[in-house]
């Protein structure tokens, strides 16, 4: 049938089939953002072995500085990313896998696996978000002369490897301690894990101590 031919009945036929198919792809969008499989798990990747070596060499090295004026308040953090998806929303979903999230982006249910210690949680309480560069260790690596814009895009980095989700009670653990004090009970993931550290105190141009230096040189050398 030619298209001047069309009735007006046929036309308001193809009008509700093209109707039905945007809607029911956005339907399925909303679905997928909702409950399907994260497509990274895992934080931005930093850059390779040799090239944090040479980060870590451009480091200034100087003793961390005073804790004095310190709080967790002054790098405002869940920061609102996206609607309802704040900063540890978008992580939770971007490191597990089948997570399901509310109508508020809130996780339910998924499957998380901590590159630290390699356990596997179900339960999004028993996750952390952790922030690879303590905010206290940057703090005192320089942070303390920055601008809360400025230690607000540290504490809600998504771009870079400083925002990881782990088991609960090994972020607690693992507190403000640098790498000289506190490595993942996963020796395999030591690599990365100094790698990660590099890469956002060289981004940030933060300072690091001489036993945190010597640290991270040691493990980077095995890489």
């Amino acid at each position: 049938m030619s298209r001047t031919s069309t009735s007006a009945s046929g036309r308001r036929g193809v009008y509700a089939r093209r109707i039905g198919i945007v809607t029911g792809v956005a339907a399925l969008a909303g679905t997928v953002f909702l409950n399907g499989p994260s497509a990274q798990a895992e934080p931005p990747a930093p850059p390779n072995a040799e090239t944090a070596r040479t980060q870590l060499e451009k480091l200034k090295v100087q003793p961390e500085g005073s804790q004095d004026g310190y709080s967790r308040e002054k790098f405002p953090h869940w920061s609102d990313q996206k609607g309802e998806c704040n900063t540890r929303e978008v992580v939770l979903k971007r490191d597990g896998k089948d997570v399901k999230q509310d109508a508020y982006c809130s996780a339910k249910s998924g499957t998380w696996t901590s590159p630290y210690d390699g356990a596997t949680w179900h339960d999004p309480q028993d996750v952390d978000i952790d922030h690879v560069i303590p905010l206290s260790e940057a703090w005192k690596s320089g942070a303390r002369d920055w601008t809360t814009d400025r230690r607000e895009d540290l504490a809600n980095d998504l771009t870079h490897s400083q925002l990881i989700a782990v088991t609960d009670n090994v972020n607690q653990g693992k507190g403000d301690q640098d790498p000289a004090k506190w490595l993942p009970s996963k020796k395999s993931y030591h690599c990365t894990y100094a790698r990660m550290w590099v890469s956002v105190k060289h981004t940030y141009g933060m300072t690091v101590d001489s036993a945190e230096k010597k640290a991270l040189s040691g493990i980077l050398k095995g890489c």
